[in-house]
């Protein structure tokens, strides 16, 4: 078992480039099962999630190359005649359901074991059974597996009772070869929606209103191989601009689309921090003790709830009393006994916490129960007063690419160790 040491109170200071987005990522990987030509996908971000979905399609039959280096894959799944995904490694992770959604809309079936991923609260696919049955699929889930079958797609209108990315996304996968034209009404709208289908139109699909309310899928007969580079990481800049705001830091965050950062950007500057916009670029400069602030999460554009948890440390050390309402996970509150463990002031009542400002965290030996907890967690460390020991850090490598490195480039002092040997201590003396 790995473990992060940071020791804190050390402004970040300097350029840190985003990865590309961990939630576009494993959506266009399962997609490229669509074809049996080949895919190269750029911009991969190199973590966990991107790794083991390799495996997956490795395990399936496809030919994977994956170059890390080049942040780049190539996917060739013309030898998978297969519509089965029955492993053990498809149930580590959440985003595995995808293949559900591209098996079904390559072979007219699909079997696969039921995902995982990080404990956040219920999280149902009933939006995405709702989906695929408007398509004319039958679906079974019993004894770890969920099982699909179609005698044909056929396009329909369908309307998803809450807004769900994932639904809209397998939704998608399934339907851009069916017969006819499909309509997905209250359809999510984040970034990486638009980007799977960006990439699906790259393969030939007739993919329209990606980003609004409503999208329209005509189906076509084929899709095609084709080279896609993915989006920036929308949550790793947010965390890399929330990190800069705690520490009292000046960071450029590059390499973004800072329109996809509006709703953070409108919270720093609520909050009191400075935001600076530029084509592809945001700076933020903290400017001391962060003022108290509401925050709510939201589909998009509205603010993320992958940010909840970051945000939530920096408003642990704001003047005055905070709420943060959490409107899409009930269970993404597991990180406020560690942050307690650290001196915040926080009560949860439901999906609502209260947190009293206190004047500095106090570092203390904590677990990462998730990933964007571990998130949190490190920001908390980065700016807690004394030593902070966060375990369990194999979330963190799951969604963020090299995040202690990059942050290391900063300015901030973190050693990564095991239980077996001593790790390198990653530290820069003089960028504080």
């Amino acid at each position: 078992m790995e473990k992060l040491i940071i020791r804190g109170r050390k402004k970040l200071v300097g350029r840190v480039h985003v990865s590309g987005a961990k939630n576009a990522a494993v959506a266009v990987i399962p997609a490229a099962l669509l074809t049996e030509e080949t895919c190269v996908i750029d911009n991969l971000p190199y973590i966990d999630d991107v790794l083991v979905l390799s495996e997956i399609l490795r395990q399936m039959g496809a030919q994977v190359v994956f170059e890390p280096g080049k942040r780049r894959m190539i996917i060739n799944a013309a030898n998978i005649g297969d519509y089965r995904a029955e492993f053990d490694i498809v149930r580590r992770m959440r985003a595995s359901y995808y293949l559900l959604g591209a098996l079904l809309g390559r072979f007219g079936r699909a079997e696969i074991s039921f995902p995982g991923g990080c404990e956040i609260g219920a999280r149902p696919i009933d939006q995405h059974v709702k989906g695929f049955e408007a398509l004319g699929a039958r679906l079974s889930i019993g004894h770890g597996l969920i099982k699909a079958k179609a005698d044909k797609l056929i396009g329909s209108e369908i309307y998803l009772d809450v807004v769900s990315v994932g639904a809209t996304i397998n939704i998608m996968l399934a339907a851009v070869k069916a017969e006819g034209t499909t309509t997905i009404v209250n359809a999510a709208k984040e970034p990486h929606v638009v980007d799977v289908a960006n990439f699906l139109n790259c393969m030939g699909a007739n993919i329209k209103g990606a980003g609004t309310d409503t999208i329209k899928i005509k189906g076509v007969d084929k899709l095609y191989g084709c080279e896609y580079s993915i989006i920036p990481d929308q949550i790793e800049a947010g965390t890399f601009m929330i990190a800069s705001a705690a520490t009292q830091g000046d960071v450029r965050i590059e390499g973004v689309i800072p329109k996809h950062l509006e709703a953070v950007s409108a919270k720093l500057l609520e909050m009191g921090m400075e935001v600076e916009e530029g084509d592809d670029y945001v700076r933020v400069r903290g400017t001391g003790r962060p003022r108290k602030a509401n925050v709510k999460t939201l589909p998009y554009p509205g603010f993320p709830t992958d940010l909840q948890q970051p945000i939530s440390v920096l408003l642990s050390v704001a003047e005055g009393t905070s709420i943060i309402t959490e409107n899409v996970w009930e269970a993404r509150y597991r990180h406020i006994e560690e942050i307690r463990r650290m001196g915040a002031i926080i009560k949860v009542e439901d999906r609502v916490a209260i947190i009293e400002g206190v004047d500095c965290l106090t570092g203390a030996p904590v677990v990462a129960t998730d990933l964007r907890a571990g998130a949190a967690l490190v920001i908390a460390g980065l700016m807690a007063d004394g030593v902070t020991e966060i375990t369990n850090v194999k979330h963190i490598d799951r969604g963020y690419e090299r995040l202690e490195q990059k942050l290391v480039s900063l300015g901030a002092d973190i050693e990564r160790m095991d239980t077996e040997q001593r790790g390198t201590h990653l530290s820069v003396v003089g960028n504080q």
